[in-house]
């Protein structure tokens, strides 16, 4: 087990000149507070060896660039492929219809909305669907045919044009 109480005395002397550090490097309070966090983290994890080096700050300094060059290098990267691939595509707007779906199946329990959505939306089959809820087929179809009913009058749809279960 880590000594707590050295790694906490470690921790308070040298939080803050650790951060202004690697603030220099960076340029940014937000990623050095990170690259920080993610140091001491390490230096947590490996504290037993950490604490019987000569100088432990010299160590967790060592982790924080590399930590910092590591960011630098994959926003670089995607940097890099942005440039090379462009943009993603626009994804498109959800249409009116989507958005009343969503909002009417928001208004069902959670077992008559997860029913829906894994048979309506993922396309399983009832029996998957028991099998993965761990209820029987039986109620599988009773939510689904009680899901129906709640839906249809949010919807303004006639629950009897469409009953394929």
């Amino acid at each position: 087990m880590p000594d707590a109480a050295g790694f906490d005395e470690f921790y308070a002397n040298g939080r803050q000149r650790l951060l202004g550090f690697v603030y220099l490097l960076t340029n940014d309070q937000s990623d050095a507070q990170d690259v920080v966090q993610e140091a001491y983290m390490k230096a947590w994890q490996h504290w037993s060896t950490v604490d019987r080096y000569d100088d432990p700050d010299a160590w967790l300094r060592t982790v924080a660039y590399r930590i910092a060059v590591s960011r630098w290098r994959r926003v670089r990267n995607r940097t890099r492929a942005y440039l090379r691939h462009g943009p993603d595509d626009p994804v498109p707007e959800p249409s009116v219809t989507s958005v009343a779906v969503v909002q009417a199946l928001r208004r069902l329990p959670d077992e008559q909305r997860i029913t829906i959505a894994m048979h309506y939306l993922l396309g399983m089959p009832v029996a998957d669907v028991a099998r993965e809820t761990g209820v029987a087929v039986g109620t599988v179809k009773a939510r689904l045919h009680r899901g129906r009913a709640a839906l249809a009058p949010l919807l303004s749809i006639d629950p009897t044009e469409s009953a394929d279960v």
